[in-house]
């Protein structure tokens, strides 16, 4: 019993074969004693934990053996309660407490870090352990406070506790769910980096800045110090700029508020310029010169190339006397090969105008029954060809036309005439009237084609009349020219001789019949 004092349990005769319990509160109703004499105890107790003797009576003795009977309690498993909501570096703080109940006897408890034993430091790691036992039970609870104080490497790391007690079969363990601990501590490097969805960034795109602390928790605010600005801008960890220009290009910082810890970095925003003169609809004249340029600014190296009609050019164009193939729709495009989407280019839309053009030829066909007349026509805008016979004025409508290719095209016509005939081209546009004839003999006449360099134009055989008329009249002022320094030459021989003639020749009279016959040799 508590007070040391025995007392009897249970009995059993080997004769009467009945079973005796005594009134002892602590086992009412959880004994049996079998005829083994075996005895059990029901619903084992922490106050079991006693000596127990088996005490044999016979006629000629009483002998009795002892026994010691232990009682073991598994105590829960541990928890880690009261944990602290962060930890702090450089600051020794109650981390939490290791929790194990109901446990007989009275185990220990150990804290791990990532699986290795914490073992107590000054001021660094202090562990208290309390075994408190419940008096109604007798079951012990273990509790056991952990205070650390943290470093920065502590972030991420497991802690955990084990509680040890001994069972029947010897030292057992269970072990707590590891817990894992937000660890604060300050900034010490800040960080700048630019968000772009690109590798580079070129006018019109959207820039983010973000700058970010390797703190924990990291900082909130940053001042960003923008090219040109004197003062930092207070913001969130980011700074956005929007449709940036090449001006933006410069270096960028960031810093802590307390103007701290700064970093930076450079960016460049690429630009594309280009020029094209002239450029849009232009309209000249065949023959006439066009300079053209297309001028590049840009942030580095461009390429450029020329698109005439949609087929690329292989060198840029250039127009000393246009022609009518010169027309089109020219592009100059820019590109910078390193910057994704940086891309420019602009249009000339060229018109070549010009007066009609006519050469006629004409030749016998080779059946000897027709004669092919042809009109070679050039122009822009492309001119309205129309036949006529001199003289009659009658309109020949059958006639075929060829493609109209750079401002040349020719319309051609058949006939049989059975006399000559003079038929006559007339090519109209929007800027002039050109009227050519040529005359064709009769069928029975053969014709060939007429020499490349002849042009029997109207105006061209205006042209050489005129330039027969300049030359008559030049040739006559000419020969005029002539006679007159002829005579003046005569006049200046005759009057030397006259001055140095014989004094035997004759009398006065004489010397003014002679002057009379050589003014009417003269004349």
């Amino acid at each position: 019993m508590p007070n040391g004092s025995p007392v009897f349990i249970a009995f059993r005769s080997s004769t009467k074969k009945n079973v005796q319990y005594d009134d002892v509160p602590d086992y009412k109703d959880r004994l049996s004693l079998s005829e083994n004499y075996t005895l059990s105890i029901k619903n084992a107790r922490i106050s079991d934990e006693k000596r127990f003797v088996c005490m044999l009576v016979t006629e000629d003795d009483v002998s009795e053996e002892p026994t010691i009977v232990k009682v073991f309690k598994q105590p829960s498993q541990p928890e880690i309660l009261h944990q602290a909501d962060f930890l702090e570096t450089e600051k020794l703080q109650m981390l939490g407490e290791c929790v194990a109940r109901e446990s007989y006897p009275a185990g220990n408890v150990t804290w791990y870090k990532n699986g290795k034993v914490l073992q107590p430091v000054e001021e660094v790691v202090v562990i208290n352990l309390q075994k408190i036992v419940d008096k109604s039970t007798g079951l012990f609870t273990m509790t056991s406070s952990l205070q650390y104080m943290p470093t920065k490497e502590d972030a991420n790391a497991k802690f955990s506790c084990i509680v040890t007690y001994y069972g029947p079969s010897g030292q057992k363990t269970i072990q707590s769910e590891p817990v894992v601990f937000d660890v604060h501590y300050p900034t010490e490097k800040v960080t700048i980096q630019v968000l772009s969805q690109s590798s580079t960034i070129k006018e019109g795109d959207n820039i983010t800045l973000k700058c970010s602390g390797n703190g924990n928790p990291p900082p909130q605010e940053f001042l960003f110090y923008i090219p040109g600005e004197t003062e930092g801008i207070r913001s969130s960890d980011t700074y956005v700029m929007t449709d940036v220009r090449r001006n933006a290009t410069g270096e960028y910082k960031c810093s802590l508020t307390d103007k701290s810890m700064m970093d930076s970095t450079t960016i460049t925003v690429h630009y594309l310029d280009l020029q094209l003169t002239p450029s849009g609809e232009v309209t000249k004249q065949i023959g006439e010169a066009l300079p053209v340029s297309c001028t590049i600014s840009s942030s580095r190296n461009a390429t450029v190339f020329w698109i005439k009609d949609n087929t690329r050019m292989q060198t840029s164009p250039s127009f000393s006397s246009l022609q009518y193939q010169d027309a089109g729709n020219y592009i100059c495009e820019t590109t910078l090969q390193e910057v994704e989407g940086l891309k420019k280019r602009k249009t000339l839309k060229l018109i070549v105008e010009g007066k009609p053009q006519i050469k006629m030829t004409k030749k016998t066909n080779t059946n000897k029954m027709s004669k092919t007349i042809v009109c070679h026509v050039e122009g822009f805008p492309k001119p309205a060809v129309q036949w006529t016979v001199t003289g009659s004025g009658s309109i020949i409508n059958k006639t075929e036309e060829t493609k109209y290719v750079n401002g040349k095209f020719s319309s051609k016509i058949v006939i049989a005439p059975e006399e000559n005939v003079t038929l006559t081209c007339i090519a109209e546009n929007q800027l002039e009237r050109t009227v050519t004839s040529l005359n064709v003999s009769a069928i029975s006449i053969p014709e060939y084609d007429e020499p490349e360099d002849r042009n029997d134009d109207n105006s061209e055989k205006v042209n050489d009349q005129a330039k027969l008329i300049v030359g008559i009249v030049v040739g006559l002022l000419l020969a005029a020219l002539v006679a007159g320094v002829v005579y003046w030459l005569y006049v200046k021989k005759s009057k030397t001789a006259s001055k140095h003639v014989d004094k035997d020749l004759g009398n006065i009279e004489e010397n003014k019949k002679l002057e009379e016959n050589n003014h009417k040799s003269e004349t």
